[in-house]
């Protein structure tokens, strides 16, 4: 059986830790929500995925695999799932005849819609635990890191593998 890492230990250091079984814990929540609903069982890359289909509108299989930081092969059967369910389609590319650009359809659109509102309930979860204030001081800390250490870069929205 997994062990739970010691919560109570104070060496400095443990908040990257915290964070990463916090984010964990928050997307087994909406993962949980997901099952409730009867959706299919879409993983964290498949989120992924939707946020940069929906963002980059010339997105093929190889810059998506580049994204996700994963091989063509492993992008490829991302993209198959999701468009056996119905969440994107394949569309000639303008420009390359090789490659074929990926596209949300309606139904994929209408799951962002669906995502970006099961995530606000799992944060309200988070609100509930430790107060509105704390989570909007935790929301203005964290995108000030963010800012100070990537500055003016763009950030991936990616797994960490």
């Amino acid at each position: 059986m997994p062990q739970s890492p010691d919560f109570t230990d104070p060496r400095p250091g443990q908040v990257p830790l915290l964070m990463a079984v916090a984010y964990r814990t928050m997307t087994d929540r909406f993962h949980a929500r997901l099952a409730d609903l009867g959706r299919e069982p879409l993983r964290p890359a498949h989120g992924y995925t939707f946020r940069y289909l929906a963002s980059n509108q010339q997105a093929t299989t190889v810059t998506l695999a580049a994204h996700l930081g994963v091989t063509k092969q492993a992008a490829s059967k991302t993209v198959a799932e999701l468009e056996g369910w119905g969440y994107l389609e394949r569309r000639p590319h303008a420009s390359d005849k090789r490659a074929q650009v990926l596209a949300l359809t309606p139904r994929g659109h209408d799951y962002l819609k669906l995502a970006d509102r099961l995530w606000a309930e799992v944060e309200k979860e988070l609100a509930e635990v430790i107060g509105a204030e704390r989570l909007a001081a935790l929301d203005h800390d964290l995108r000030a890191y963010i800012t100070a250490i990537h500055e003016d870069q763009a950030v991936p929205l990616r797994p960490v593998w």
